[in-house]
């Protein structure tokens, strides 16, 4: 019956909006990042500079700071979430093709300034993004929503990354590829005219006191608040160690080429991100949400111990298809699992708040991890690291199943 629901799920008008927002939310993330730095390397911008360019991304990580103004206020138009959906779109839009006016090499401060501006835009539209689908979707359709939500949001990393390049390069050239990125926005804006606002929800916070206090409030008036908050840091922390260095390891360790890593790696490794979000979104109708991301974790454990028999078997490429595609299928299912249990700790009257503060805890490891990978590769070696990776994600699973019951209350909790 559960598999039933899942695959009606994806009949419902609220996953097809949600897939759609998902896209709009992924398309500008590599337009000031990796594409912004192609660019910046191919107009001959210096190295230092280019270096600098990477602080652009730090309204991603600091976006719960202003996600209570967006629970607390209501634009005048589509009502709270869909008002500021359209809002952030629109001015993305504008902005993006703003960029496309500017030369990095003539002009770096203001392009600089105007990549922060789009970072600014485009992590304030995932604060109502993941606000929206925590409203909408109901219980039994967060395992799709997850699902579809990864794969909008993937089809457009790859539109706005390796699709970018290719544009630029052998068809319009940089501005107006950045022009035609700006243009796809309106996929999210039509997304946005056609959504229904949530219905049912409480009713937003009247005063920006409350919008601030209230969220904290009430989720640290939960059982075993701070237990879920340790769960949400450690759940991929493995994950976390193993990816921040997979590049650097395929090309150093093996000794794989650049376009090797970028056909394999990227390329059918989306594919394989892509397959296993939609088949754990549903293996979650049928698992629930506790056993779903139980047996995800620990499969994400176990296929980090994959790039670990690659580094001592050398440059094989059948090796490196079997990796890369059991590491992104897993990482693929733990993602939908992981975001279906941040949208079930969310309260509806300050979704935008609490999972923007969810989902910037759970970032800590991703951001912060480097420089103590770095230090583990160079102590250990690369097989040594990879054996340490999955040792890290024990304690994750740990923690899951000591917070069994409170996550398997979650999936009876009803939407406040």
């Amino acid at each position: 019956m559960a598999l039933a629901e899942y695959a009606a799920a994806f009949r419902s008008r609220n996953i097809l909006i949600v897939m759609l927002l998902g896209f709009s939310s992924g398309l500008p993330l590599a337009l000031t990042a990796g594409t912004l730095q192609a660019w910046l390397a191919v107009e001959g911008v210096d190295i230092v500079t280019i270096g600098w360019f990477a602080l652009v991304g730090q309204p991603y990580i600091y976006k719960f700071l202003w996600a209570p103004l967006m629970d607390r206020f209501q634009p005048p138009f589509l009502g709270r979430r869909r008002g500021w959906l359209a809002t952030t779109q629109l001015a993305l839009a504008a902005l993006i093709a703003c960029m496309g006016m500017l030369s990095p090499r003539d002009a770096p401060w203001l392009t600089a300034l105007c990549a922060l501006g789009i970072a600014f835009l485009s992590a304030s539209q995932d604060i109502v993004v993941d606000a929206y689908r925590t409203d909408v979707l109901r219980a039994e359709e967060r395992g799709a929503g997850a699902a579809v939500s990864v794969l909008g949001y993937r089809l457009a990393m790859l539109v706005s990354g390796a699709g970018a390049l290719v544009i630029a390069d052998q068809w319009l050239g940089w501005h107006a590829m950045y022009w035609t990125m700006a243009s796809l926005m309106l996929v999210g804006f039509v997304a946005t005219w056609f959504a229904l606002e949530p219905s049912g929800a409480a009713a937003a916070p009247k005063t920006l006191r409350e919008a601030v206090t209230l969220p904290l409030a009430e989720y640290f008036s939960r059982r075993g608040a701070w237990w879920l908050l340790l769960l949400i840091v450690l759940y991929k922390l493995g994950d976390a160690f193993a990816g921040n260095l997979t590049t650097a390891f395929l090309l150093r360790g093996p000794g794989f080429t650049a376009t090797e890593v970028g056909a394999i790696s990227k390329g059918f490794g989306l594919v394989a991100t892509i397959a296993g979000a939609l088949a754990g979104g549903a293996l979650m109708a049928k698992l629930r949400l506790y056993r779903a991301l139980l047996l995800f974790g620990i499969l994400q454990a176990v296929t980090n111990l994959g790039f670990m028999i690659l580094a001592a078997a050398g440059k094989s490429y059948p090796m490196l298809y079997a990796v890369i595609g059991a590491e992104n299928l897993c990482g693929g299912m733990g993602t939908a699992a992981y975001v279906a249990l941040l949208m079930a700790l969310c309260d509806r009257r300050f979704s935008a708040t609490q999972y923007a503060l969810l989902s910037a805890l759970s970032a800590v490891g991703r951001v912060y991890v480097g420089p103590a990978a770095g230090y583990l590769v160079g102590s250990l070696g690369w097989q040594a690291f990879f054996f340490c990776t999955f040792l890290i994600a024990l304690p994750g699973i740990v923690m899951l199943y000591v917070m069994r019951r409170p996550i398997e209350a979650l999936d009876s909790r009803p939407a406040a």
